[in-house]
């Protein structure tokens, strides 16, 4: 793909995955509870939220808000970055085929990495 292959992506940030500077979250994560997501967010970077503001931040960075302001924060380039705002959506687009390859790499590259590991959970098992 264009910015290269997301397994070696994967491999390359796994290293630092157990740093305490780091913090791992999955878009899945997001989406099931955005307001818990940013709580933690916030946290990590040790910034306190009100109750509104922490609504202010769910609402503003929701994909809908995000998509319907993509064009002027992403120019023509946001229409391919929000699309439909699902997880799993990829199922429908991969053949069977597909999506059996994509399953044996992700074994082979980074199932038994931290990140791999909180990526198949939830990912596969969420979704």
């Amino acid at each position: 793909v264009v910015w290269g292959c997301y397994f070696e992506y994967l491999s390359e940030w796994n290293k630092y995955a157990d740093q305490e500077n780091i913090m791992t979250i999955t878009y899945e994560e997001v989406k099931e509870n955005p307001a818990l997501a940013v709580k933690d967010i916030a946290t990590f970077f040790g910034i306190p939220l009100t109750e509104d503001e922490l609504q202010l931040v769910v609402e503003r960075s929701s994909f809908q808000s995000m998509k319907k302001n993509s064009e002027k924060t992403h120019g023509a380039f946001g229409n391919v970055l929000f699309r439909k705002g699902g997880v799993s959506d990829w199922k429908n687009l991969f053949s069977e085929d597909q999506n059996e390859k994509m399953d044996k790499a992700f074994e082979e590259h980074i199932a038994g990495t931290k990140l791999g590991k909180k990526l198949k959970y939830d990912v596969y098992c969420k979704a």
